[in-house]
């Protein structure tokens, strides 16, 4: 009697659980990869498969993006961190003890910023107040912060480092990003 085939873990290879995947979107992983196979979406660009889903099966924007991303991850067109062109990002946040005008400031103020961000060269391309900054680094990687708003003394940001080469520097800038938040809430601290 021959083996049955091993069943593909996509949850594992997503990064999202089919229980949480099925309560926000109404389908688990083997439905999603069905549907989206049916429909050619591993030929497809990212934005189209985006827009099936959303368009096609009724899912708001971010859970969208989520089984598009989870589905390009199952079908080995990226890996997590990495985006669908090749390059690789690193995400951190952190929620601070200050209202969101306080965190905002400390970041796009050059010296208060100089204070947790010490001798890095870097050039802010947009800044909204108390809602976000993009920076561009001065080896021409990127870094978007997003400020948001808790409560009247709570604020998060989150920042995401983008067009990094490789995993091996989105996992160093994930501890670099770690490290340098906690010295911001230090500051805000005192």
């Amino acid at each position: 009697m021959a083996a049955r085939p091993k069943k593909t873990d996509y949850a594992a290879l997503s990064g999202i659980a089919d229980d949480t995947l099925e309560a926000r979107t109404g389908s688990r992983w083997e439905k999603w990869v069905k549907a989206l196979d049916h429909r050619g979406a591993a030929e497809l660009p990212h934005r189209a498969i985006v827009d099936i889903v959303r368009a096609e099966f009724g899912v708001g924007d971010w859970w969208a993006q989520s089984v598009t991303v989870g589905y390009e991850r199952i079908k080995g067109l990226r890996e997590i961190g990495q985006r669908r062109a090749g390059s690789y990002e690193a995400s951190r946040s952190k929620t601070f003890s200050v209202p969101v005008a306080t965190l905002f400031a400390a970041c796009a103020d050059a010296r208060q910023r100089a204070r947790w961000l010490k001798g890095l060269e870097l050039t802010v391309r947009t800044a909204t107040p108390s809602r976000s900054m993009r920076i561009t680094w001065a080896d021409g990687t990127s870094v978007e912060m997003w400020f948001q708003d808790k409560a009247a003394d709570k604020s998060s940001l989150q920042v995401q480092h983008v067009k990094l080469g490789s995993k091996a520097d989105a996992e160093a800038r994930k501890a670099f990003w770690s490290e340098r938040l906690d010295a911001l809430a230090a500051l805000l601290a005192k």
